[in-house]
């Protein structure tokens, strides 16, 4: 019975430990990273169709989107015309994967790491993860292709972005690490965020396609729940009236 007791002791103790140690991980890395909000909103069209343009010439160079089509890009209020003469780069088809030329040992080569596929990114990162990182990147002549990222530290991703946004270098001030911009890019700052904000907005859009349409559907459902709900206690009233 002591040895039963003991255990149970020993593993509670275990708990809290792991749950305290996590807890405290936790803390420290939201001390360590504020990440900034990203301006997401799926009922903006403009913004979703500016998203997907940056997309296709600025990430499909060597990220691909294998779970996704290019007709996906129809719901974004563009046409069948429009997403071919605008979005499709190569000779694909309208009913194609968004997959790219580059190979993945061409880009172990490259890159150190094959780039990931952006279908579900925004869900596996969060888009405030993402917006915060695009505007992260900054010069470092110790990563071998010249960049580093406050976000993800050691990133084997060159800022390919850099024409637009500038180039920013890291500097204490006060005490702490800043982002520092050394070199104007061709966009100016509320440009790039807008930018990145836009394109962040597509690859949220481009991992959950139904989520406008299912936020839209459980209003209803839950409108009529309501509804079903009244009738029922009215009629649960009128049942039991007699008896109460």
């Amino acid at each position: 019975m002591n040895y039963f007791k003991a255990w149970n002791h020993a593993l509670i103790q275990g708990f809290l430990i792991l749950f305290l140690g996590l807890s405290c991980a936790s803390v420290q890395a939201d001390e360590e990273m504020k990440l900034d909000k990203a301006p997401v909103d799926s009922s903006n069209l403009p913004s979703l169709q500016r998203g997907a343009q940056h997309f296709m010439n600025y990430c499909m160079n060597c990220h691909s989107a294998h779970l996704a089509r290019f007709d996906l890009l129809e719901q974004l209020g563009l046409s069948e015309k429009q997403v071919k003469q605008n979005l499709i780069l190569t000779d694909a088809k309208v009913a194609d994967y968004m997959t790219v030329v580059l190979k993945a040992k061409d880009a172990q080569n490259w890159f150190g790491v094959p780039p990931p596929d952006l279908t579900v990114e925004a869900r596996v990162h969060g888009a405030d993860w993402i917006y915060t990182y695009l505007r992260s990147f900054y010069r470092d002549d110790q990563r071998p292709s010249g960049w580093n990222n406050r976000v993800f530290p050691n990133v084997a991703m060159p800022h390919v972005l850099w024409a637009l946004q500038g180039q920013q270098a890291l500097q204490k001030q006060g005490g702490k690490d800043t982002l520092v911009l050394i070199q104007k890019g061709s966009l100016s700052p509320q440009e790039y965020d807008q930018f990145a904000g836009d394109l962040v907005n597509f690859l949220v859009f481009m991992s959950e396609p139904t989520r406008s349409a299912r936020l839209h559907l459980g209003l209803w459902v839950m409108g009529f729940l309501l509804i079903l709900f009244l009738v029922a206690r009215a009629l649960k009233r009128e049942f039991w009236k007699d008896i109460h």
